[in-house]
């Protein structure tokens, strides 16, 4: 075996749960084979390089090894190698998240009962009498 489609090697490598959710990763543009977009029957040959967006994560890997079929997980891991780079750059993004605020948080906790009320009562007493 030579060549494989990019959407089976990239379920077999597991950057996709389904084949289908690889497949739309293709047409969606999400997946680049040598820096160009591709159907997904392209066929995926050693030493390609391939660029894959999963969410927020994206990845820069070199096919290293063929499969159309799933594997375990180690197998999965041998099929690809990640660039230095990308590696760098996904975790810069997740030290990134990790101490970026979540939303909400300059809000406070969640206020109580009696909090409530006087957030009520602060409400009530600055709201504009009606004009006339």
């Amino acid at each position: 075996m030579d060549a494989v489609r990019v959407d089976k090697w990239l379920w077999a490598a597991r950057f996709f749960r389904t084949r289908g959710t690889a497949t739309a990763a293709v047409l969606g543009g999400r997946v680049l084979l040598n820096d160009i977009r591709v159907k997904p029957s392209k066929e995926v040959r050693a030493n390609d390089k391939l660029e894959v967006q999963v969410g927020q994560t994206r990845w820069t890997v070199v096919v290293r090894a063929l499969a159309e079929k799933r594997g375990p997980a180690a197998a999965a891991a041998a099929l690809y190698e990640e660039t230095p780079e990308s590696v760098a750059q996904r975790e810069e993004r997740a030290l990134q998240r990790r101490l970026a605020a979540p939303l909400g948080a300059d809000l406070g906790e969640r206020p109580t009962k009696r909090d409530r009320r006087r957030l009520d009562a602060l409400r009530k007493a600055n709201r504009r009498p009606p004009r006339s």
